[in-house]
């Protein structure tokens, strides 16, 4: 009865969880800099600047700590969100913890990777082992110019882009990866990532999936995350368009 009454008072519980975060490795700790390339991805990309949280990775600079503060700033200024920061010494764990921001000891191996771009045109590296059949970009027959065929998987930490067209995925998008296109985005599979269709603002382009676990969905700077999405339609076939100033989400029967 005890262990009952204590469970209800209880008003949390911690749980530990994988969840996917964007790192932003630091080649360089000179804010003005990182100001101006990340105005440049700001115009590929405006839907994943909005309040993405973001980890920065500092293993590369000689005495982060020093700027710590400003690139923060920086990022904020491009609606990104710093939560936490990994490497360096005592010096940039004592700063982190100053901003308020968590501390993760420096990367030793793992999956990490640098976010690659794919564009119209480039040669795709073949996935890992396992993560499904070899990748490749095509211009598919009949399709408008500029559109592409994306087969394979889009691994994490990858941007697949199709800047003039419609982008095809056969094959799934797997979380922290992200696929854009200029006009609409179609993936034959799970979509766990992030998806942004017209990217240079047609409000006619769309997203379909045939299952549905998007990180972040975008149509012409329109958005909705994960949180944000029915939890009725999460694994559903679904199309993703705007209606009115306000992003749809509809099954496909």
């Amino acid at each position: 009865m005890s262990l009952k009454l204590d469970r209800e008072r209880m008003a949390f519980t911690f749980k530990g969880g994988m969840l996917p975060m964007t790192v932003m490795e630091l080649a360089s700790a000179d804010p003005e800099r990182i100001r101006e390339q990340l105005a440049g991805k700001l115009s590929q990309s405006p839907a994943f600047f909005q309040h993405t949280p973001v980890v920065l990775s500092v293993e590369k600079l000689d005495e982060p700590h020093l700027a710590l503060e400003r690139i923060c700033a920086v990022c904020r200024a491009h609606k990104l969100l710093p939560v936490a920061v990994r490497g360096g010494a005592d010096p940039v764990k004592q700063s982190a913890w100053a901003l308020g921001l968590g501390w993760f000891p420096p990367h030793e191996g793992g999956r990490g990777r640098a976010l690659e771009s794919v564009a119209v045109g480039e040669p795709e590296a073949t996935p890992d082992a396992g993560e499904g059949a070899e990748a490749e970009l095509e211009t598919p027959p009949g399709v408008t110019s500029g559109g592409r065929i994306f087969r394979g998987t889009v691994r994490s930490g990858q941007q697949i882009t199709a800047p003039e067209g419609d982008l095809v995925v056969v094959g799934s998008v797997n979380a922290g990866a992200e696929v854009l296109a200029a006009g609409s985005v179609h993936v034959y599979g799970a979509l766990r990532g992030r998806a942004l269709a017209g990217i240079h603002g047609d409000p006619l382009a769309s997203i379909f999936c045939r299952e549905l676990h998007a990180e972040l969905l975008s149509v012409a700077g329109n958005y909705k995350r994960l949180e944000d999405i029915d939890r009725r339609l999460l694994g559903a076939a679904v199309q993703v368009r705007l209606d009115g100033d306000q992003l749809g989400i509809a099954a496909l029967a």
